[in-house]
């Protein structure tokens, strides 16, 4: 069976926190999802870049590529940076990505928005500082 390539893409920070949060997901998504080969890019003050990323999935054998933002919404960086290191038209989701003489499809996903699992853990989070009063 054919794997799925997943391009895990986090902002980059100065501060280690934004690299381990990103690559520690990438870590979980890999354990419990055996048909994807996941790898992390950033946009910016870590490695590796998003176009680095790319390149390391040019020795893979997959038959789609998705680039998934870990980013909560959309924003410049969402909407005109990324697809501008990926290769794809602003506002366009669909391209293609170009691995070992063909031409597979290079999907671009949505940051995670308004989710009802976002809602959870954000009230999981209020109840572990309420455990501080």
């Amino acid at each position: 069976m054919s794997k799925k390539g997943m391009l895990l893409v986090g902002h980059g920070s100065k501060m280690p926190y934004n690299q381990e949060l990103v690559e520690k997901t990438s870590a979980l998504i890999k354990t419990k999802n055996a048909d994807f080969i996941v790898k992390c890019g950033f946009m910016n003050l870590n490695t590796p870049t998003i176009k680095e990323s790319l390149n390391e999935f040019k020795k893979e054998d997959i038959e789609v590529l998705i680039v998934v933002p870990l980013f909560l919404a959309k924003g410049v960086h969402i909407e005109k940076d990324i697809p501008g290191e990926i290769g794809l038209p602003e506002g366009s989701k669909k391209g293609s990505f170009a691995l070992n003489g063909k031409s597979i499809p290079l999907l671009y996903a949505d940051p995670i928005g308004s989710d009802p699992l976002l809602a959870d853990l954000m009230v999981k989070n209020a109840t572990a500082a309420l455990n501080h009063l």
